[in-house]
């Protein structure tokens, strides 16, 4: 399974947004300056992320995205789903049935065991995203960055924060 690059910047995106003070919001061209990515195509994820509820938009000159939730309310599925959908990642197209060993009234009443196993996979990977909230990103980034490097990005954040 490959996910879009733009479920990895909309996770990014987030992450950042969540250290907005309340009432602030960043441009899309910020945050893309700050990740280094085509601004254009960053505007499709984070529209998703509008569309579902998970950030707010502001119109004007110190306008852009916020948060619509606490970090804590937000989790990793939530946001994947917002840019992949809610789609199942592996889709049955019923091959047994082409076995030219069939009787040609066979007709199974369960899906078959691939498909059960891939669909129980599925969900597996989607419960460990459920688990995972943002605000848990968050701590793991905030011990993982170097300090210095983690207040001169907030502080690059915050110059540009409307």
């Amino acid at each position: 399974m490959i996910l879009k690059s733009q479920v990895e910047w909309a996770l990014h995106c987030c992450a950042i947004l969540a250290g907005l003070p309340d009432g602030r919001y960043l441009s899309t061209k910020a945050l893309a300056e700050f990740h280094g990515l085509p601004k254009e195509y960053l505007s499709k994820a984070l529209q998703g992320l509008s569309h579902a509820g998970l950030v707010d938009t502001s119109l004007g000159p110190s306008g852009g995205y916020r948060l619509a939730k606490p970090p804590a309310d937000i989790n990793f599925l939530e946001i994947v789903e917002a840019v992949e959908g809610r789609q199942r990642t592996f889709i049955c197209s019923n091959i047994r049935a082409n076995n030219p060993c069939r009787p040609k009234d066979y007709c199974e009443s369960s899906p078959c065991a691939v498909a059960r196993i891939m669909w129980e996979a599925d969900e597996a990977w989607r419960e460990k995203l459920r688990g995972v909230r943002l605000s848990d990103l968050v701590g793991i980034l905030s011990q993982e960055i170097p300090p210095q490097l983690w207040k001169s990005s907030f502080e690059w954040v915050l110059e540009r924060a409307g």
